[in-house]
């Protein structure tokens, strides 16, 4: 007899979020895997759950470790539901590698919806949500950071990210520096939770708002870019032209033209090499 493995959503902050279904999988199950055993315990107290499942503390280190055991309790006819802290397992939580051991065996997977800061800092952002991009945590150096935020300066998608709030005014002052100090932006700290806010500006607007001591669980939502217009190779040319001018080198011309533009910096290289080879002809 074949077992099931749930991915259950679990409440970012409001318990009385949690479903009636979810309840029912977690009285049900037969293990559950948590993210953190002491938040699972603390879950099922406060939804008034008595189980009799086993609870395996499953993060980041050890799920490569101990997703094969899962997938072969599973498979023996247990039922096994994976929960993160809060919202959705495996989006920037454990549960990935668990879903492919899954596959892999030919293991059923379900998931049970619900909470997700994700969606829910989009839906009060009042920023554009037909198109969007979740970048998770962004990296912790403010040199790497910049790079990252440089690759997504001409997304026009809106982009959502998860910061420690510790490192919130850090993060907003490299987007700024690189998306520019008017992009919009909102701040959604403690979302369902007794203290909750949500801070709608610019991005200089927001660097100014968290030069303070700020705690709790933080999303950021930052609008996309907008559309560039067209450009042509003759165009770039010029450009580049116009940097040289005024002392930059032809390499870093390029890129920043490229940069700017949104068009591959290989591209800007070969219509200035096509230029000048015109020019000598």
């Amino acid at each position: 007899m074949s077992g099931q493995l749930f991915l259950a959503a679990t409440p970012i902050g409001n318990v009385g979020d949690a479903s009636s279904r979810l309840r029912e999988v977690l009285t049900s199950a037969n293990i559950i895997a948590a993210e953190d055993s002491r938040r699972a315990h603390r879950l099922l107290a406060d939804l008034g759950i008595t189980t009799t499942a086993q609870i395996w503390s499953f993060y980041d280190a050890v799920e490569e470790a101990k997703s094969p055991e899962l997938i072969s309790r599973v498979q023996q006819g247990e039922t096994v539901v994976m929960i993160s802290d809060a919202g959705m397992p495996s989006v920037s939580d454990p549960g990935y590698r668990l879903v492919q051991e899954a596959i892999a065996a030919d293991v059923r997977v379900s998931v049970l919806p619900g909470p997700s800061a994700v969606l829910a800092a989009l839906a009060v952002s009042g920023l554009p949500v037909d198109r969007f991009s979740f970048e998770g945590f962004l990296p912790r150096k403010s040199g790497e950071r910049r790079t990252w935020c440089e690759n997504l300066l001409h997304d026009t998608r809106t982009m959502v990210f998860f910061e420690a709030p510790h490192r919130l005014v850090e993060s907003l002052i490299d987007l700024q520096a690189v998306f520019g100090p008017d992009r919009r932006a909102v701040i959604c700290r403690e979302l369902t939770k007794t203290y909750e806010e949500v801070i709608r500006g610019t991005l200089a607007e927001l660097v100014a708002w968290s030069d303070r001591e700020i705690l709790g669980e933080i999303t950021l939502v930052v609008a996309g870019a907008e559309p560039l217009p067209e450009t042509s190779p003759t165009e770039w040319v010029a450009l580049v032209a116009t940097r040289v001018e005024v002392g930059e080198s032809q390499r870093d011309a390029i890129a920043a033209v490229a940069r700017e533009l949104g068009v591959p910096k290989r591209d800007v290289y070969d219509a200035v090499l096509a230029e000048q080879r015109q020019r000598k002809s």
